[in-house]
């Protein structure tokens, strides 16, 4: 789905903001708990066809279920907030230890509301998640727009982020009883234009996050 506009609609955003605020209060002092593999390959994931399968690092979070792959060079840090039931986020930086996705799994705790109108640049559904949650997770980077105000995301959407009638769609990924959000950090307004935010996402950066988003797979 490309430049699709859609007229405004209500937006209903979870988010964990007991979890989070634990997190950024413990960051200075958690250490990095990777579990990686060089060169493997998640089931059912397909990456972009810039990036192949040997230059990408699976990872997979400490409780053994949820996984995802992220290029060489970049590296990861877990929070654990729980271990039963298992709440955890995940922060993966780039080279640069720049912050590029946030991740977290675990139960909802927040609910904030607001409108926009929506535009979409580009989604597709994410292979390894087929069958575990519904609808079928996609990888998503749209545009939401309110008053002269725009906000570019980009991360996992509970299905389409734009239903065939137009409506917004927010919520949570679910697998099982756990709660799944993944997305893309920005920092300030990223982009002038959609043009410009396009450009980016065809890009070596923007397919390499796409490439993340879409190597999640959950067992």
């Amino acid at each position: 789905m490309k430049g699709t506009g859609m007229r405004p609609s209500q937006r209903v955003a979870f988010f964990p903001a007991a979890i989070a605020a634990a997190a950024l209060s413990l960051a200075g002092c958690a250490a990095s708990t990777p579990v990686e593999t060089a060169g493997s390959s998640t089931p059912g994931a397909t990456a972009p066809a810039a990036f192949r399968a040997d230059s990408l690092v699976t990872v997979t979070f400490p409780d053994g279920k949820l996984s995802f792959q992220h290029p060489k060079g970049w590296h990861v840090e877990f929070f654990n907030a729980s271990e039963s039931p298992y709440v955890g986020t995940a922060t993966v930086f780039d080279p640069t230890s720049q912050a590029k996705i946030s991740i977290y799994t675990g139960q909802i705790a927040d609910v904030v509301a607001s409108s926009a109108a929506r535009t979409v640049l580009e989604t597709d559904p994410v292979p390894g998640l087929v069958g575990q949650s519904f609808p079928t997770p996609h990888s998503s980077f749209f545009v939401d727009r309110s008053g002269d105000a725009a906000t570019y995301r980009m991360g996992l959407t509970p299905g389409l982020p734009v239903s065939p009638d137009g409506e917004v769609r927010d919520g949570l990924v679910m697998l099982g009883d756990r709660v799944l959000t993944a997305d893309v950090v920005f920092t300030g307004q990223p982009f002038a234009n959609d043009e410009e935010a396009k450009a980016w996402y065809w890009g070596t950066e923007g397919q390499a996050l796409k490439a993340l988003l879409m190597s999640f797979s959950y067992r």
